[in-house]
């Protein structure tokens, strides 16, 4: 008979890398959900004396965003995160003529602000187990029909609960890699604004060489605000401003939707993704990187239109390259190895719960040559497919949501069930801007990827390419497109597989030819990697909550945790510095000449700025991508500043938390303050929120 599961996930989280051993977890470690956060232990680390109802505050203020985190600083909807979580807005809204990013976007009232296209903003309002109906409906099943049925229960659940109210989201997340489901219920703002940001060069002074690094001199924040019914939300839950200079070695929360962490996978599973994955992966973007530069020294055109996406590639390639180099680092991993064999030992001497769980370890090992087998055809035929291009992407969903309508929804692909349906349409309709050159680079260079990793032989390939080459047959998909225009993707859309049948657009044409092998790729790492993963790691988790009980959290999901930690600087080799740095400390960085030039407004407001007031600081707290943009607030709960980055040898928090290298980079509320009064001039931002 099984363990009383739900009793044992009862508060349970993980400490996944230090916790995994007889020894408790370093105090400053895990991203936290917020139906079980260590009250006590953080009071205990900090001196603080927060309790339930300051964290329940905390949630309400938070705000998911897409890729990003956010949360509110005023009562009227204003919301804080960084200006590289809102770039792809600044884009959108910018023209050549009129290049927001590099002269900052800057409305004087709240006439002026500017919807970002497909930007929703969402509010964790409850959190709900359902652990038993989950794991029940994928009971006895194998292969795609358990990932088709847990699907379709995560749909039923999610539709039931919001039965279509579309100021709600409703989905189902799962916890310790199956070990646990909740069904989060969120408040969503479709309308989302762009309030205030600084020029590019506010936010990304340094460049490339100074990212995942410190010291750090970017005001890499930005002001949106949320509308309901054409008006400001009314956003009573929300952060107090504090504008004062943060103290060395004092507390700090960062609440945030960290992304993605693998520290709950094994030894096999890790070295997986060190021979096969994470290769791949850098190989690929470093070479996208290379096509994009030199596009972008085309001409300055190009230049604009690559800006946003050059960015956030180098941002992928160099947290890949820190992620590396922990998976070879041979003391990290042997610590991981110690606290895998510790788990187990500690498991086979529980002949109970041994005979439970059975040998989870042996059965995620034997899906590993599988994996390593599908990768590549999976990453570039699905996970990848269209190298980014909006067009195809465009395509590939009206296709797929045509062909999937047709079907019961809990029959269709998860992001197509009725419950979802909704966000897929906004996301599709939403209006950006398509530039024809960018689009044909990014497919041209997937179609070669693709045909110099499969080779030329596969029949998957011929299926993509004919007899065409990369070249012409990315300069003929994007030539004749039409998909640019959103009047007709919802034509598209609302006439279904009737309208995608009778449509002559070549990338409508295109996506439907090669449904076939991407769709079964698909249905194969579904069948042999994502369902025995699935199934094993629920076991895993079973004997993990036996073993640990509530000293276990979950790995990240891109929902909203809360971490903290002091703010401190860092004293190892290779990553030696304060906490603080100053815009003093700017103007001696400053060389005139990229990436080092100060961004134009900020110089000339030079002899206004107090030199010694705080850009960036560093803390010990536990983050990773998609915590940026989280708010950094006090034991009082008003925000001091916003995570934004982190060192290169952070990037190991992937696969563990280790607290001599762990530091998150933060940008200051007194940076802000500055930039907003003594720079920019928005002077009504800073009424609105509290400063005089």
């Amino acid at each position: 008979m099984s363990r009383p599961l739900i009793a044992l996930l009862a508060g349970a989280s993980l400490a996944a890398f230090a916790g995994l051993a007889a020894t408790s977890a370093a105090a400053e470690e895990g991203m936290w959900t917020f139906d079980n956060f260590p009250i006590s232990r953080a009071n205990a680390t900090l001196g603080t004396a927060i309790d339930q109802a300051w964290l329940d505050r905390v949630r309400l203020a938070s705000v998911r965003l897409a890729g990003c985190s956010a949360g509110f600083v005023s009562g009227e909807g204003l919301v804080l995160t960084n200006q590289h979580c809102v770039a792809s807005c600044v884009a959108a809204l910018s023209t050549s003529q009129t290049n927001y990013a590099s002269t900052g976007f800057l409305p004087r009232t709240r006439e002026e602000e500017l919807k970002c296209p497909g930007q929703v903003a969402e509010v964790l309002t409850a959190i709900t187990d359902v652990t038993e109906p989950m794991q029940t409906a994928g009971a006895g099943l194998s292969g795609q029909a358990f990932t088709q049925a847990r699907d379709a229960e995560a749909a039923r659940i999610e539709q039931e609960a919001c039965a279509g109210d579309t100021t709600r989201r409703c989905q189902v997340i799962s916890l310790y890699r199956g070990g646990q489901f909740k069904l989060y219920d969120f408040r969503r703002y479709e309308d989302v604004r762009l309030a205030w940001a600084p020029e590019d060069r506010a936010s990304t002074f340094g460049g490339d060489l100074d990212n995942f690094s410190f010291p750090r001199f970017a005001i890499d924040a930005a002001l949106l605000r949320v509308y309901e019914n054409g008006v400001p939300a009314q956003t009573p839950n929300f952060f107090r401003w504090n504008p004062r200079a943060p103290e060395a070695g004092s507390p700090v929360f960062l609440t945030g939707n960290p992304g993605s962490t693998q520290r709950l996978l094994t030894q096999d599973q890790l070295m997986t993704l060190r021979d096969v994955v994470l290769p791949l992966d850098q190989l690929m973007d470093s070479e996208l990187r290379g096509r994009l530069i030199r596009f972008a020294d085309e001409s300055a055109d190009n230049a604009f239109m690559a800006m946003d996406p050059l960015y956030s590639l180098e941002n992928t390639y160099k947290r890949g390259r820190g992620r590396m180099a922990a998976l070879i680092d041979t003391a990290f991993m042997g610590r991981r190895a110690e606290a895998e064999s510790d788990f187990r030992s500690r498991v086979a001497v529980d002949a109970s719960l041994a005979v439970e769980v059975g040998d989870p370890w042996a059965a995620l090992a034997a899906v590993q040559p599988v994996q390593r087998e599908l990768y590549p055809a999976y990453a570039l035929l699905e996970a990848r497919a269209g190298g980014g291009s909006l067009l195809f992407n465009y395509a590939r969903t009206l296709v797929r949501a045509a062909q999937e309508r047709e079907k019961p929804s809990a029959e269709r692909l998860p992001e197509f069930s009725d419950s979802r349906l909704g966000a897929a349409r906004n996301a599709l309709l939403a209006r950006r801007p398509v530039y024809p050159t960018l689009e044909q680079e990014r497919l041209e260079w997937w179609l070669s990827k693709t045909r110099e990793w499969l080779t030329v032989d596969d029949p998957r390939v011929r299926a993509l390419l004919g007899r065409d080459s990369p070249e012409g047959l990315s300069a003929q998909l994007v030539e004749g497109s039409t998909l640019g225009d959103p009047a007709v993707r919802q034509a598209l859309w609302e006439g279904g597989m009737e309208a995608i049948r009778a449509s002559t657009d070549p990338m409508i044409r295109y996506a439907l030819a090669i449904q076939e092998p991407t769709r079964a790729i698909r249905a194969d790492w579904e069948a042999r990697v994502q369902a025995p993963t699935d199934r094993a790691s629920e076991a895993l988790a079973r004997a993990r909550f036996a073993v640990y009980g509530d000293r276990v959290y979950p790995d990240a999901t891109f929902t909203l945790r809360l971490t903290y930690g002091l703010i401190e600087g860092s004293d190892v080799p290779g990553q030696r510095f304060g906490p603080f740095t100053t815009f003093g400390g700017l103007w001696d960085r400053a060389t005139g000449a990229a990436p080092f030039d100060v961004a134009p407004r900020i110089l000339a407001a030079r002899d206004r700025i107090d030199p010694t007031a705080v850009v960036n600081m560093t803390a010990s707290t536990d983050t990773i991508g998609g915590s940026s943009g989280s708010p950094a607030i006090n034991a009082a709960g008003e925000v001091i500043g916003a995570n934004f980055d982190s060192t290169v040898l952070t990037q190991r928090n992937a696969y563990g938390y280790d607290r001599n290298v762990n530091r998150s980079v933060l940008v200051s509320t007194e940076a802000i303050t500055a930039a907003l009064g003594e720079v920019y001039e928005m002077d009504h931002l800073l009424r609105e929120l509290g400063v005089e």
